[in-house]
């Protein structure tokens, strides 16, 4: 009797085991399915690690970026389109970690994991993967930023539609550089050439964060629309001196803004204090990442915890140790033109079966970050400031809002060109980010780029 009791006892252990063991490889399975089905040494789908049947990915309008023909990867005949959306695209290898090509692996492969590669041996490829950018303006914009570092993007701030996102260095997918070339490289040609700088780039501000400090003085600062200051060309804040380039004289708080007077802007940070500053940029969603495709964001930094008064006077016109990211960036035009709510840029419009199913459809995400008066006099402001300062001729019918950057970044080198606006015309609802590292001042080298690729997205939208 003992016997058959310790038998049953070992059987059920066994019994136990095996079902336990199951539902781990289920549980395991589902986890890690699509993970296993991408392997590079899945012959069925790779072939010396690189796609063999993938669907085709396209743009906005149908223009055909990557495809599979004869168990090759094929790209656009342009070598500017080629660049412009390498970092949106992505390559098969996986380097380019934020594009589609890795991130929507399993989609393009068309792996189910129901079916598995069902669909794959049926049609002899993957799903198509159509995205929300332009690349004709992509490579247009990719022209204009004439081999600089930095980063080009724009966005509908009522859809979320990533319209155009070129960011440099890049690289022909169809001539990739060497691994030995890329190391070896001594003159930064290839400096962060895996990076979408939409996504991963972090960089000075300058006075393009002079949007966030207006928004907290408006926001916590009464009589503002009363605020006038004597800029002298420097204001001397705890024994610091804050300088501006220009002597401004006697300014109300709109030429304040207009005049991205520094010395005011110190003045100002002082009467708001490092706590109302940071709610503010807080609020604005600075320290926190955004989802994008199947990744996240840099967070933007922006901590006044260690900071002396003139420390808070930098920081309230982009200096100090602010960091931004500039699909956040983006995100923050978005709300001011949008009565405070930003909708969140997406690039992955729909992924469809070759049976013309649609399997995956994007949707719209928001956040509010600021009351709609708040959003509305700092839209008012940054109108104005286009129309006095920047000119309206520079953007043809968008009425456009706007304001360029000087990023301070080392003695050595030059610093930062931003700008950063958006159009209020109904027909063009698009917020724009561009920084040139080392480009110089934000008004000769962004504000130009911005103008011309405005221009562009206002001809395809119309």
């Amino acid at each position: 009797m003992r016997t058959t009791a310790k038998r049953s006892f070992v059987v059920f252990l066994l019994v136990f085991a095996v079902v336990g063991g199951l539902a781990l490889l289920g549980v395991r399975f589902a986890v890690n399915g699509e993970k296993w089905a991408t392997l590079r040494a899945n012959e069925h789908l790779t072939e010396d690690g690189s796609f063999i049947a993938a669907g085709n990915i396209t743009d906005r309008n149908g223009e055909v970026l990557a495809y599979t023909e004869d168990n090759e990867r094929v790209y656009n005949d342009s070598e500017r389109i080629r660049r412009s959306t390498l970092h949106i695209v992505g390559d098969t290898e996986g380097y380019i970690s934020s594009g589609v090509q890795t991130a929507y692996k399993t989609k393009l492969t068309g792996y189910n994991p129901v079916t598995g590669i069902y669909s794959l041996k049926k049609y002899g490829r993957g799903n198509d993967v159509s995205l929300t950018i332009d690349s004709q303006v992509s490579a247009l914009a990719y022209d204009e930023l004439d081999g600089k570092k930095g980063i080009v993007a724009a966005y509908n701030y009522e859809t979320g539609e990533l319209l155009c996102s070129v960011s440099s260095p890049n690289y022909d997918i169809e001539d990739k550089p060497s691994a030995e070339e890329i190391d070896e490289n001594k003159d930064g040609k290839y400096d962060g050439i895996y990076l979408n700088r939409l996504i991963d780039g972090l960089y000075t501000p300058g006075s393009t964060f002079k949007i966030i400090t207006t928004a907290s003085a408006v926001e916590n600062i009464p009589d503002i629309s009363s605020f006038t200051y004597k800029c002298t060309g420097e204001e001397e804040i705890d024994g610091v001196k804050v300088t501006c380039p220009n002597v401004h004289g006697k300014m109300d708080f709109d030429e304040c803004f207009a005049n991205s007077c520094n010395c005011a802007y110190a003045v100002l940070s002082q009467k708001l204090g490092k706590e109302k500053l940071e709610l503010t940029a807080s609020e604005f969603g600075f320290g926190k990442s955004f989802s994008f495709g199947k990744g996240e964001t840099a967070a933007s930094k922006f901590d006044l915890s260690e900071a002396t008064e003139a420390d808070i006077a930098w920081a309230s016109v982009g200096q100090y140790t602010t960091l931004v990211n500039p699909y956040h960036m983006l995100t923050v035009l978005g709300a001011v033109a949008n009565d405070g709510e930003a909708v969140l840029p997406y690039a992955v419009s729909s992924v469809t079966t070759p049976s013309g199913r649609v399997v995956e459809k994007a949707t719209t995400t928001s956040e509010i970050y600021i009351t709609p008066e708040v959003s509305n006099t700092v839209k008012e402001m940054m109108r104005n400031n286009v129309e006095t300062n920047y000119g309206d001729y520079k953007f043809e019918g968008l009425s456009m809002c706007g304001k360029t950057g000087t990023a301070e970044v080392s003695e050595d080198e030059k610093p930062h060109s931003w700008f950063m606006g958006f159009s209020t015309n109904p027909n063009c609802p698009v917020a724009i980010v561009v920084v040139v590292e080392n480009g110089g001042w934000g008004s000769s080298k962004a504000l130009p780029i911005a103008s011309e690729v405005m221009e562009a997205i206002y001809k395809s939208l119309s």
